[in-house]
Order: structure tokens, then sequence, then C-alpha cells
């Protein structure tokens, strides 16, 4: 369940680093779609020449397409998900690469103020440090996806954003590739991130993310810095829940600080609780699973990729690489299945909800719903949606 699974949503950091939105017209004629690229080209400097070098080889790629619908793996629930991503192997690897690229990871804490541990786990999720960085076209899978009138506005600026690496000998319309959603190298980045974040690790002159370590380690903490990770703070933390809880407090909606949580009976299964610093109690399957403080560190990994259940694991994963110990599972009331999902998300539109579509993936909309519900209806307000909330809709 490699790349182009795991790609899913870091198109949306397109929206934060693209250029403006580019005028070609998605759907229609492609030949029109083409030519519109190639007179925006013109216009922000290229010469017909390249113009046309550039987009010799460019073509539509329908398994980008497939990949872009096909995001069933994200309605797995946290611990399903943690499960087939999280392994031995996955840890091994992180504890040898860690020490491998000490001083790179040194420097990515010291001059970014970004963890080792996120970084790792990133890289580790996105490409198993740089082993399977897919094998899509990119301009092909760009272009493909600013023609599709889904989003073509978080697609298109990412081609003129090529385009403009290619110039600096940095991407190849013919034969660079990466994941269905145009990112390339090791951690991921799209052409736009590349052009404004990319680093050169090792010195070379050139920023190479498909090849260098380095590069990649610090062109990802360049971005999460400027995402606005906060230097030296944490992100996630596991903790242990009282019965007595006031579950309508807990969720990504609701922040309180580490001392208060900590006076409620909160209590973290490592370390220290940040008494200072807000937080949010995170309940991924509700109040008879696995529980976790996402402090504001945890916030800024949604703007790298929009999947609760992806951010999550990764955030825990960063954590398990820094130290900390197996979650406890719990004893979670059982997941719903996808049909039941669906069928909630449609009572919950009715009711006035916006879930953010109906696809069976309990994101972070569907649980702000379900939430509310909960508490309107005297249940238990956990964001974890049951049978019993469903029969009660």
């Amino acid at each position: 369940m490699r790349l182009a699974v795991l790609a899913l949503t870091t198109a949306i950091a397109a929206a934060l680093s693209a250029p403006a939105a580019s005028a070609a017209p998605c759907g229609g004629s492609f030949s029109a779609f083409l030519k519109a690229l190639k007179a925006e080209a013109r216009n922000n400097g290229f010469g017909q020449a390249e113009v046309d070098r550039f987009f010799r080889t460019a073509q539509q790629d329908p398994k980008v397409l497939q990949a872009d619908r096909g995001q069933g793996v994200f309605r797995k629930s946290f611990t399903e998900f943690s499960g087939s991503l999280i392994s031995k192997n996955r840890i091994d690897n992180g504890a040898k690469n860690a020490k491998k690229y000490r001083a790179v990871f040194d420097r990515a804490e010291r001059d970014y103020g970004v963890s080792r541990g996120i970084l790792l786990s990133f890289w580790a999720f996105e490409t198993d440090y740089g082993a399977f960085q897919g094998n899509y076209n990119t301009l092909n899978a760009l272009v493909t996806l600013g023609y599709d009138c889904r989003r073509p506005e978080l697609f298109q600026p990412q081609i003129h954003a090529a385009m403009k690496l290619w110039r600096r000998g940095m991407f190849d319309p013919a034969a660079t590739t990466g994941a269905w959603a145009g990112e390339v190298g090791m951690v991921q980045m799209l052409p736009a991130d590349i052009l404004e974040r990319g680093v050169d690790g090792d010195g070379d002159g050139k920023v190479t993310l498909k090849t260098s370590a380095p590069d990649a380690i610090l062109s990802g903490a360049r971005m999460l810095r400027d995402l606005g990770w906060r230097k030296g703070e944490p992100w996630l933390q596991e903790v242990s829940v009282p019965d007595t809880l006031d579950w309508g407090k807990t969720g990504l909606e609701q922040t309180l600080s580490g001392a208060a949580w900590a006076r409620m009976g909160v209590r973290p299964a490592r370390g220290k609780i940040e008494a200072a610093l807000p937080a949010s109690l995170l309940l991924p399957e509700g109040r008879k699973g696995p529980a976790f403080l996402a402090y504001p560190n945890f916030q800024v990994l949604f703007r790298w990729n929009k999947s609760f259940v992806y951010v999550t694991t990764a955030a825990y994963f960063g954590t398990r690489l820094e130290g900390a110990p197996v979650y406890d599972k719990g004893r979670p009331d059982a997941q719903l299945s996808l049909d039941d999902m669906k069928a909630l998300q449609r009572r919950l539109q009715a009711r006035g909800h916006d879930v953010g579509g109906i696809d069976g993936i309990l994101g972070a909309m569907t649980r702000v719903a379900v939430q509310k519900e909960q508490a309107r209806l005297g249940l238990p307000a956990d964001a974890w949606p049951t049978k019993d909330l469903l029969n009660k809709l």
C-alpha cells in the first residue's frame, strides 16, 4: 500500500505554496487545455522553443485518476491503520537512519526546530526511507490532475513550478517520476514546495530530493517550520483518561491547558504533561480506545496531509521512534461498516452537518458532527460513531 495511497492529500499542501491559480480551462478539449498552459508559460517568460520541449511528452494518465478516486485505506480505524504501517522493519530502519544521518537531524533541529522523530516518521510512511518513491510520470500526473475539474486550482500552478525546476536542471518532464499527486522525492514534495523550501543539504549546489537524504530531510524540516512547527515542543503524547471525564471536552475542536487536563485526571503514559501548553484530548476510537494529548505541533501536520488517521499514525510513530512505548489499544466499540458509515454521514448531513462528503471515512468533519449529535442525544460525546448512534439518528 505504498505511495499511490499515502500520497493522498499532500496535494492539499499545494494550496499553501502554489503561485497564483492558473487560467487554463479544465475539462473540454485536452489539446485546448495544453494550448492554454503553453500560452501561460510564455507569459511567465519561457520562450516558444522551451515551452514546446517541456510539453512535448505531456499526456493524460488514467491511472492517476484511478489513484485519486481510490482512497479506501483511509476508512480504516486508527489501530488498524497504524498496525498496517508501523512494523519492526520500519522501526529498525528508522533507528539505523537516525544514526546514519545524525548530523543532518542535528542540523534540522538546530536550524528549523523540527524533531528527528517526526521527520523520520514522514520519511518512513511516504517512501519507506526513499526505497519506494512512486513510478508515475510527474508531469503527466500534474497535467492529468490540472485538467481534471475537481481541483485544478491546486495542480495547475504546480505544472508551472515544475517548468521552473526544469529550467534549473532539477526536473525532467519525460523522466521525473513520483507519486500520483505530483509529489517528488524521499519526503514527497510538490514542485512549488521544492522551489520555495528545497534545501541543498549535502552541499553539492543542487536540491535533489530523489537521491540525497540530507536534501530531503532538511527540505522536509524547512517545510514543517514554514507551516508553523514550534521548536522544542512535543506534538503527541499518549495518556490515560478517567471514566468520569466530560467527553464533550475531547476532540481537536476543544483545547485546554495541559495543567487543566491533569486536574481532570488525565495521566501521561510516559514523561510528564506539558502543563503550560494548550492541548486537545484525542480519542481516535472513542473513550474505550487509545487516548492522546495533541499539542499545537500536531495541528501543523494537517497542513502536510489532511487525513486524520494518517496524521495521527504519523504523529504517534514519530514519538515511537523517539522512545515512546507501544500504545494501549484499549477495547473500543466496533467500527461501523462502510455502508453504515455512509448511512451515518447521510443522516448527519440531513441534520445540517457538513461532513465533507459521503465517503465512508471518519474524518475530522464527520467526527465533529458525530460528537455534536452524541451530545444532543445524551450519549457519551467521544466522537466515535456506534450502531447505537446510527439507530438513534
